[in-house]
């Protein structure tokens, strides 16, 4: 598995270049930007191994598309969905294995059109109950506010997303939902359009009192598949806290991206 990784990974630094580096250097820049006003298809997919008391392992491809649209010439609609497919063995018991859709959460982020210092933006977040198995989904519909803020300068980009979601309808027998979302991230790229990044993804279950928290280095690089323009992204994942009897040992995430510049 580890021999795979980093073949994965000369794979990408190795198309780094394969188009003007202009070309390259710009677009890695708005992907390291949430709520750039950049048409893109993220399919992120993450695997976690040794999770909880049976040594568990857990596949989810997050499917994130991320919509830009211009409300007037100075505030832009930045809409972005993550949809989760989920398949997992040996977590719920010994030898019991679920797969399905998991909830999705869609969130819309009004943001300013030109912002030369400060990137920002604020907006509602939807928690969708689109579950197909009973251990995937909350069965609940949620809502809450959500923002994001980041800079940008001399290839750097430094920010951070945060969510707090609260159930609000939906089965009156599954507790409630009141669960914030943190994500700061750091990303450097340079001119070839190759980057190095890292972020945090810090979940907050209010009702139950536990955290979640996962460290995710990156490598990425941005190329050309024809004409269809593309980022690839891969990196380990380190679960540095979770609920008793949920942490895993270890897992890696890799992402396609597919991009429509306008």
């Amino acid at each position: 598995m580890k021999k795979s990784i980093l073949i994965v990974i000369f794979f990408i630094l190795s198309f780094s270049s394969s188009f003007a580096q202009d070309d390259a250097a710009e677009l890695a820049k708005k992907l390291a930007n949430p709520i750039a006003s950049l048409i893109s298809v993220p399919f992120q997919n993450n695997t976690d191994y040794g999770i909880g008391d049976w040594r568990g392992t857990r596949n989810t491809m997050n499917i994130q598309p991320v919509i830009p649209i211009s409300i007037t010439e100075d505030i832009n609609l930045i809409t972005r969905v993550v949809l989760p497919v989920v398949t997992q063995y040996n977590i719920t018991a010994p030898g019991e294995k679920q797969s399905g859709l998991s909830d999705a959460v869609m969130s819309a982020f009004f943001s300013p059109a030109n912002s030369e210092k400060l990137t920002w933006g604020v907006g509602p977040a939807l928690l969708l109950p689109t579950g197909t198995n009973d251990f995937l989904t909350t069965k609940k519909f949620g809502m809450g506010p959500t923002a994001v803020a980041l800079k940008q300068a001399n290839g750097w980009t430094v920010g951070g997303l945060i969510n707090q979601i609260w159930s609000v309808a939906g089965n009156a027998d599954r507790p409630d939902v009141s669960q914030m979302f943190v994500q700061p991230f750091v990303v450097y790229n340079w001119k070839s359009g190759a980057g190095l990044g890292a972020n945090m993804e810090w979940t907050q279950n209010w009702k139950a009192s536990t955290s979640t928290v996962w460290l995710n280095p990156t490598i990425s690089a941005v190329t050309a598949l024809g004409k269809q323009k593309t980022q690839f992204v891969v990196g380990p994942r380190l679960n540095l806290a979770a609920p008793d009897g949920s942490k895993a040992d270890w897992g890696w995430r890799a992402v396609v991206i597919f991009l429509f510049p306008k």
